[in-house]
């Protein structure tokens, strides 16, 4: 009886035979109409940012079909993560995200968790800061402070989220001057111009919101930004706007980050494309220019990096809450 001679293959040429297999993996297209969901209304900067990212899909002639913009407003994002929530695996849906992505969850407000879909590229991020009318008594942050100091409930800010990024940079700013953020008073509107008509209307003492949403009405002489929570001076049209910081106030911990998300489920090759054409849709002129018009913070980031981006600012942001009393 002949003696059968084992293969021995080495450890080494298993794993270069597993990579060249996933590498010859077909690359992926679109192969049907192409769907930006934004969580806001068709108006105000997320609206604008991604039709000139869905703009720049179609000058550049980046992918094989069209694509559209699907404006889904409702619960603070909620109703728009559902809704892509509902494409698991499908990589034609792509949510311009904002960072209530983590506060919905942490809140209670939605059982989606944001590594329930697939993290493909960070674009920007806008900084948080506080608006008074023109007319308003307070000049600084330290105005509002003293006045906090004396009674907390005397000051009513305007944000579109409670739990939001906006919310928790106000709350961190406060407790680093001594106040308890858990007994700031605060009145959610649907949109931030709602809020900042409330304010220049007398009918609240201040909004807290990103500082691209506040630019309008401050070039407009109705309303004053008192403090943004920038690591510096934000620069161009209110380069004259002090940071917290200068004020003596810690707010840097929460980051008004956007980014795109995929479905759960996504291939590597759907998220190798995605990544590829986000990128240079973010180079554009015309997107550099929209950003420097709206005093935005280019930071382009891959998945991979953007998921360890996002792992360290989930963190953050719970404990934010929970400082604030805002978690179930």
């Amino acid at each position: 009886m002949k003696k059968r001679h084992l293969i021995r293959i080495p450890l080494f040429a298993l794993f270069m035979v597993s990579a060249l297999a996933a590498n010859a993996q077909p690359a992926w297209r679109p192969d049907k109409a192409v769907e930006i969901i934004v969580p806001t209304g068709a108006s105000g900067i997320n609206d604008a940012n991604a039709r000139l990212i869905q703009k720049s899909f179609s000058d550049l002639k980046l992918l094989p079909t069209p694509s559209i913009v699907n404006n889904k407003p409702g619960g603070n994002q909620s109703l728009a993560v559902v809704y892509l929530n509902q494409h698991a695996g499908d990589a034609h849906y792509l949510l311009y995200a904002t960072a209530t992505i983590f506060t919905n969850q942490i809140a209670g407000i939605t059982p989606l968790h944001y590594a329930d879909f697939t993290p493909l590229a960070l674009l920007l991020v806008d900084y948080s800061v506080i608006t008074v009318a023109a007319n308003s008594p307070m000049k600084s942050m330290r105005d509002m402070v003293e006045r906090l100091r004396a009674d907390p409930e005397s000051i009513s800010f305007g944000v579109v989220a409670r739990g939001g990024p906006n919310h928790l940079a106000a709350a961190q700013a406060m407790r680093s001057a001594g106040i308890d953020p858990k007994k700031l008073k605060m009145v959610v509107f649907k949109t931030n111009a709602e809020s900042l008509t409330a304010v220049i209307g007398g009918h609240i003492q201040a909004v807290v919101s990103s500082v691209s949403a506040a630019l309008p009405q401050v070039q407009a002489g109705n309303a004053r930004m008192l403090g943004v929570t920038a690591p510096q001076r934000v620069g161009g049209s209110v380069a004259n706007v002090p940071t917290m910081r200068e004020q003596g106030i810690d707010a840097m911990g929460i980051s008004n980050w956007r980014g795109i998300f995929g479905a759960k489920g996504l291939t590597a090759a759907q998220i190798a494309f995605w990544e590829e054409v986000i990128g240079k849709a973010a180079t554009t002129d015309d997107w550099k220019k929209q950003l420097d018009t709206n005093n935005l913070a280019s930071r382009f980031m891959r998945s991979r990096e953007f998921a360890k981006y996002l792992e360290v600012e989930y963190g953050a942001t719970r404990a934010a809450m929970a400082d604030a009393g805002l978690i179930k």
